[in-house]
């Protein structure tokens, strides 16, 4: 039975705790911004991995799901259907989607379906969530090549979720920045090990 809609957003920090920049920038600050979206299982290591990248902000939340602004104790039961994501905004004078893509395919396993390790469940499965012709491009094409330097160290085909990006829905604030207030906190996220050599990748 899926969790019943509701309409109030989730209430998050105005500033980025290790950024400083704002989680929800103002339009002006926007227009010469780029968003991605990305599932590689538990957000808050995922979260890190992106913040530590030449980016403008992150934030953790859901997509791809049923119901709007979930709360994570719904999304971890499978009702809503939705995945842990990470949305960044970055200035592609700063850095490329190519380049982004390259940590998400380098830093978590995308062959595993619903799971990422010990996590189980669908809200850990892989997913890529673009929000232009030009990154649906690039996210298949890296996929193709990233699969075959997998499938040749013995892995399986990518399980990677790859679509137009759904609504981001915020998780709560604790969530937000999470290894930062927490840094012994718990982070599954690991690589496969194997590398997708930047010219495959389209990064110059």
């Amino acid at each position: 039975m899926a969790i019943p809609d509701r309409n109030e957003p989730m209430a998050v920090a105005a500033q980025h705790v290790v950024l400083g920049t704002p989680m929800q920038p103002p339009a002006e600050i926007l227009a010469r911004l780029e968003a991605a979206m990305f599932g590689m299982g538990c957000f808050w290591g995922v979260e890190k991995k992106f913040w530590e990248a030449p980016v403008y902000s992150t934030a953790v939340g859901f997509t791809a799901g049923t119901t709007p602004h979930p709360t994570y104790p719904e999304v971890c039961t499978g009702k809503t259907g939705h995945a842990e994501v990470v949305r960044i905004y970055f200035d592609p004078e700063k850095t490329s989607y190519e380049a982004l893509l390259k940590i998400f395919w380098e830093n978590h396993d995308p062959t595993q379906g619903m799971r990422q390790g010990n996590d189980v469940g669908s809200q850990y499965r892989s997913g890529i969530y673009t929000y232009t012709d030009a990154q649906m491009h690039a996210a298949t094409v890296s996929r193709d090549t990233y699969e075959k330097i997998l499938m040749g160290a013995g892995y399986g085909k990518i399980t990677t979720e790859i679509r137009s990006a759904p609504e981001f829905y915020f998780a709560e604030d604790y969530h937000q920045q999470y290894l930062a207030k927490n840094p012994s906190g718990y982070c599954a996220l690991a690589g496969t090990g194997l590398a997708l050599p930047a010219a495959a990748a389209g990064i110059s």
